[in-house]
């Protein structure tokens, strides 16, 4: 592996950053001028396209059309917390958690929410918890999709449809990439930068028509801030789920996502955006399966993402190392690639195992992963001879 020459082919876009990120095939800044800046968000155009945004999101994803969809604050995060502040308490809640952002729900939920009658299930990064020990009859809390480990659910067969409890899904990296089974799920939420390669700061809420029921028959304990708050009166607020956002949103941001919808409609809906981050996760699993160097941190391939793929050097000599010698090595290969230009932001996250992490959504093209991995293998030979050279 030291003595491997650069590759002659190099990636057409270097950006595999998992949020933001990419943003769709042939995009340009073109692509805003029909934006609705400078308008109030309030006057028909902003209303109109924010209910197009909502809309489009249902056909794409294939929205029940009994369940409501609003744009909230806040990206994902704020959808999530929306969530939980919102509806939790009722009854017993259980809160799963597989990587960093579920571990931040369950912080929410025992020391900020502090429900009194919580339990917590948490996994390893590259694993997720034994949904068999999971109680539906309560409330849970969970992320489809484990951005920060490269784990997924491997589907929905774990939840009753005659489940007494609801279903809180963070979704933020599995919407538009994975199959969301809408019947077992009554909140589901997601942000705009992720597999639309949209812009930050604004999050999808979905809500079922138990988790509205759920909203207009219980009042939380605790007092909610102005952006939390769905009902008033005792009634679900039907603005927010008709683009009527509770504070400002961006026109602009606002055109994008709406281009991005725009663009996976005309690529072939859903099915078609599922099938373009299958095919860059199997660029990556040809790669990994012909170097012993190198795996995947989600080792069952049932609960492999096909979005936030995350690798780990499995070489022995690396894996006899310490933590931090691991992390600089898995920091120096990333480094070296961005330094080349031919891979951004691929790093792991900062409290997963040491690796790397490539963002395989639908706005990848599998032609720039199939010209990224020799890359890895370069730079992971140029650390290597580097270790050697300092020994």
């Amino acid at each position: 592996m030291a003595n491997i020459s650069k590759p002659d082919v190099r990636p057409a876009n270097p950006r595999f950053s998992s949020g933001p990120c990419a943003k769709r095939p042939g995009w340009t800044l073109d692509a805003l001028s029909d934006a609705a800046l400078g308008r109030s968000h309030r006057a028909k155009v902003g209303k109109s396209k924010l209910q197009q945004a909502i809309d489009d999101t249902r056909d794409l994803l294939r929205v029940p059309a009994d369940y409501r969809i609003g744009i909230v604050p806040a990206s994902d995060t704020g959808a999530v917390e929306m969530a939980m502040w919102s509806l939790l308490g009722a009854r017993g809640t259980d809160v799963l958690a597989w990587e960093s952002f579920g571990a931040g729900w369950v912080t929410d939920a025992v020391k900020q929410l502090q429900l009194k009658d919580v339990r917590t299930f948490d996994a390893p990064y590259g694993e997720i918890v034994d949904l068999s020990q999971v109680d539906f009859d309560r409330d849970v809390v969970f992320t489809w999709n484990g951005t920060t480990s490269g784990v997924k659910m491997p589907n929905g067969d774990a939840i009753p449809a005659n489940r007494q409890g609801l279903t809180i899904c963070d979704a933020t990296s599995a919407a538009f990439a994975q199959d969301l089974p809408w019947e077992k799920l009554d909140v589901v939420t997601f942000s705009w930068q992720k597999v639309m390669g949209g812009e930050a700061a604004h999050g999808m809420l979905i809500l079922s028509p138990r988790a509205v029921e759920r909203l207009e028959s219980y009042k939380p304990a605790w007092p909610l801030p102005k952006i939390f708050r769905m009902t008033k009166g005792g009634k679900l607020i039907e603005g927010i789920f008709k683009g009527e956002t509770i504070n400002t949103p961006s026109m602009l941001a606002t055109e994008d996502y709406l281009d991005a919808l725009g663009w996976g409609k005309r690529i072939g809906g859903l099915d078609a955006l599922k099938a373009r981050a299958d095919a860059n996760l199997a660029a990556v699993e040809a790669y990994v399966a012909a170097n012993d160097w190198i795996g995947f941190l989600a080792k069952d391939a049932a609960i492999r993402s096909n979005t936030s793929v995350c690798l780990t050097f499995t070489d022995p000599d690396l894996v006899a190392q310490s933590e931090d010698a691991q992390n600089a090595f898995a920091k120096g290969v990333a480094s070296l690639l961005e330094k080349e230009g031919v891979a951004l932001d691929i790093g792991a996250y900062r409290d997963a195992p040491a690796g790397l992490r490539i963002w395989c959504g639908a706005t990848v093209e599998t032609a720039d992963i199939e010209a990224l991995m020799p890359w890895i293998g370069w730079a992971y030979g140029e650390q290597k001879a580097a270790l050697k050279k300092a020994a």
